[in-house]
């Protein structure tokens, strides 16, 4: 079974270089599409005998990566963004299931992994975002939609199979840019909810941001996280606050 991993990247110069060495030994090629970065993103890429390099201006999320798919020369994908890492251990799982299948049998499964995150240098094992899956594995013909948090289409006879081992996740770095993060995503997800017809009113505002901090530092055991997961799980309610504010200004 042969692999094709599969990025797309855009001003990463801080992060592509500890992706694409996790890579080594597990990848046939590499496939980057990058979106006409103004930093270090493509030397550093080049240096990497694998890369096969490309340049186009951002399609959106989704339509960017199928589009970087479609450049892939064999039809197993490893999707992974700029900002994470294969563990050793999921890597060891990564070429295990390459002896165990060929490129024909494979098509009928797709390979997911459990997704570790570090914020501000410090590992997020509870707080709702852990393990977060990710379907990553997958045939070529397979496609992603949505404009943010890109959902995979497949037949409904495909079964999904989870491999031990974490994808590291290097979410942010500091607070100012997770804030920045929040500001951007939440405009994007109140933008999806408004297309559907959602409405928010007062008691969206008050109500869904308490409940988003209970669920993740009570229910889901942020509280384990240290401070770390205190901030985690307060900027995630910020978050979600900021969503519907915004789908309630969209409203008027």
């Amino acid at each position: 079974m042969q692999i094709s991993a599969v990025i797309i990247t855009f001003n990463e110069e801080r992060n592509i270089g500890r992706c694409l060495s996790s890579l080594n030994g597990v990848c046939d090629e590499i496939i980057v599409v990058d979106s006409l970065s103004t930093d270090r993103t493509k030397e550093i890429c080049l240096q990497y005998p694998l890369v096969k390099f490309f340049e186009q201006k951002f399609l959106g999320y989704s339509a960017q990566k199928n589009y970087a798919n479609k450049l892939a020369s064999y039809d197993n994908i490893l999707s992974i963004d700029a900002d994470e890492a294969l563990s050793e251990q999921l890597k060891q799982s990564i070429i295990d299931i390459k002896a165990l299948y060929d490129n024909t049998n494979s098509s009928g499964r797709i390979f997911a992994v459990k997704r570790l995150t570090n914020y501000c240098g410090s590992w997020i094992k509870h707080s709702g975002w852990y393990p977060d899956t990710k379907q990553r594995i997958f045939h070529k013909s397979f496609q992603w939609v949505g404009e943010i948090h890109e959902t995979l289409i497949y037949p409904s006879n495909v079964k999904t199979q989870t491999l031990k081992g974490d994808l590291f996740h290097y979410t942010v770095y500091n607070s100012s840019e997770h804030i920045k993060q929040i500001d951007k995503f939440t405009t994007l997800l109140a933008k999806q909810s408004l297309e559907k017809g959602k409405k928010a009113n007062g008691f969206d505002l008050w109500f869904r941001p308490k409940w988003k901090f209970f669920r993740d530092y009570i229910i889901n055991r942020g509280f384990l996280d240290g401070s770390a997961g205190y901030q985690v799980c307060k900027m995630s309610a910020f978050a979600t606050f900021l969503k519907y504010a915004k789908i309630k200004e969209s409203n008027k």
